[in-house]
């Protein structure tokens, strides 16, 4: 089978994986569970490989197959094995992550959000060649918009995290369907700066959650320096 006649059955398998991505950020919103939520981005992480795969083969580059190879290494088993190495098993075994909102108004405000990337895109499809108009594009800006929501709402620091990297999902899922020449240093150099983000972060929630005994962000703000001690009382 030809390129050509391939094209039409990879570009549906592609809006079908595009669709389980948009599904994948949604569930984040509504788990309560880190390791429910780190269970996700690994899949979302799958899905943006395997839509880099179906792209390289609808137009024939081997640019997009690399960066679906990197993303298959780098995010559903590198930064994983990272985090699991660094943190606790008490982060995991957390049963509710503490959020802002609830989970049903959560949901209504994600699905405006999905609506608002959709008519976001519409002009910038409008703006591009033929060749370059997917559904990648508003997808991955919802995937990126529901990511900064998912930073925004949560409490603790791991499920923060993981929203910052579910946004890097989100602008890649899009990249890869505008930039499918984009060389692959930059999706390494991308990769590699990602991966140091998840292992800093990790080592510092370890140590806070050992210090203080919680991974709550607003709970960091109440930290004070302790007062020096007099020299009638060091005495």
């Amino acid at each position: 089978m030809s390129v050509s006649s391939a094209a039409p059955i990879l570009a549906s398998l592609n809006a079908l994986a595009g669709g389980l991505f948009l599904l994948s950020a949604f569930a984040m919103i509504a788990t309560r569970q880190t390791r429910g939520c780190l269970l996700l981005f690994i899949y979302q992480s799958l899905l943006l490989a395997a839509s880099a795969f179906l792209l390289a083969g609808e137009y024939d580059s081997w640019h997009l197959a690399g960066v679906g190879a990197v993303n298959l290494v780098s995010k559903p088993i590198i930064i994983p094995w990272i985090l699991r190495r660094t943190l606790t098993a008490e982060v995991y075994t957390r049963r509710e992550i503490d959020q802002v909102l609830n989970i049903p108004t959560s949901l209504t405000i994600a699905l405006l959000l999905a609506i608002l990337a959709y008519f976001l895109t519409v002009p910038i499809l409008g703006a591009v060649a033929e060749p370059y108009r997917s559904a990648n594009v508003p997808i991955g800006l919802a995937g990126l918009l529901l990511g900064a929501y998912t930073l925004a709402v949560r409490r603790e620091a791991v499920p923060m995290l993981i929203g910052i990297l579910a946004m890097e999902n989100g602008a890649f899922f899009a990249g890869i369907a505008l930039s499918r020449e984009l060389p692959l240093i930059v999706e390494l150099a991308a990769a590699s700066d990602g991966l140091i983000l998840v292992f800093v972060t990790g080592v510092l929630v370890r140590t806070i959650q050992r210090r203080i005994g919680s991974t709550r962000v607003g709970a960091l703000a109440t930290l004070r320096e302790a007062e020096p001690l007099r020299e009638d009382e060091a005495a």
